[in-house]
């Protein structure tokens, strides 16, 4: 088969032959239709994270969309959202014109979503879609607050806020995404550039926050703190603003405020499917929206030199 292959870590995939999966008990090989590359599958293709250097070559690809070429556990044809565990245990993933995965990690997807929106969504789907309402207990009427929310957990997060009964999504963003963030659906954008005194004072004009989604963390976050309302919640799921952030103990005492972790590792395959199928029927509705770009698979060498550089803001997805 045809597929991206990594044979030296911290340096990109190239595109080639590699062996095709074998069909196994407990297993369903699919036929990929959509691959999206997401910074996880940069950072276990680094050879850098914590979870170890990975044996190569493989084909990298942590998620993805297409029919079911093989299984004893789902019909041949049937269209799945699939999760792999490439770049962290030893195996291959989904940039590939087929791809083997365990049966509880394939979901059927029965919303009339194109597949391309499918794996753009994906995990960062989940993990808007879980942060909110099983971490946060995010409750109908409550005030939200979307860090990041140029970015695809933030515009999933936007989407996702509203749907589950938010009276108001105001999202924070880079001038240069801001955009994305409004056709998302933010009832307002907050840039954020600067220091934490200017970021923080222009959030408490559009706060307080019941909740706060926080894929950032950084600066962002700590000025993000200081506009929670009585017993918010910032849950944060990531550092792409960095790995430390500042608050303040009379502002979270005085407020009974909840500073939450959120990791997608943490949920079950039954949590995980339920998340999906939920997020891909709302994104087929157009209630929840992201901006995604489509590129061959044969490309993908450049597109990961594009996004490891931080050429590209949009998700990108491959397709075979």
């Amino acid at each position: 088969m045809r597929g991206a292959v990594l044979h030296t870590p911290g340096q990109p995939p190239s595109y080639g032959d590699h062996p095709a999966p074998a069909a196994a008990s407990g297993t369903t090989v699919v036929r990929v239709s959509a691959a999206p590359v997401v910074p996880l599958d940069l950072l276990c293709a680094s050879g850098t994270s914590y979870f170890g250097v990975p044996a190569t070559p493989y084909v990298p690809g942590g998620q993805g969309v297409g029919v079911v070429a093989s299984s004893d556990s789902f019909e041949t044809g049937r269209r799945v959202w699939f999760f792999a565990t490439a770049g962290m245990k030893p195996g291959d993933g989904t940039m590939a014109e087929l791809c083997a995965v365990a049966d509880t990690d394939v979901v059927p997807i029965d919303a009339g979503v194109p597949d391309e929106l499918a794996a753009a969504v994906g995990l960062s789907g989940v993990a808007a879609w879980m942060a909110l309402s099983w971490r946060a207990h995010l409750q109908p009427g409550e005030r939200v607050l979307v860090l990041g929310g140029g970015g695809a957990v933030g515009q999933i997060g936007i989407g996702a806020a509203r749907v589950l009964g938010a009276s108001t999504v105001v999202a924070m963003a880079r001038p240069g995404s801001a955009s994305r963030a409004e056709a998302a659906g933010a009832d307002a954008v907050v840039p954020f550039e600067g220091e934490v005194d200017p970021v923080a004072a222009a959030l408490a004009g559009h706060g307080p926050f019941d909740v706060v989604l926080d894929p950032v963390f950084g600066v962002a976050s700590e000025a993000a703190s200081r506009s929670l309302a009585e017993r918010g919640r910032l849950v944060n799921l990531g550092g792409a603003g960095g790995d430390q952030a500042t608050y303040s103990s009379s502002v979270l005492r005085s407020r009974t405020a909840s500073v939450l972790g959120y990791t997608n590792n943490a949920l079950t395959p039954d949590q995980r499917r339920e998340a999906i199928t939920a997020v891909l029927g709302h994104a087929a509705a157009g209630r929840i929206r992201i901006q995604y770009d489509v590129r061959p698979l044969a490309e993908v060498e450049q597109v990961w030199q594009r996004i490891a550089a931080g050429e590209t803001g949009s998700r990108c997805v491959l397709v075979p």
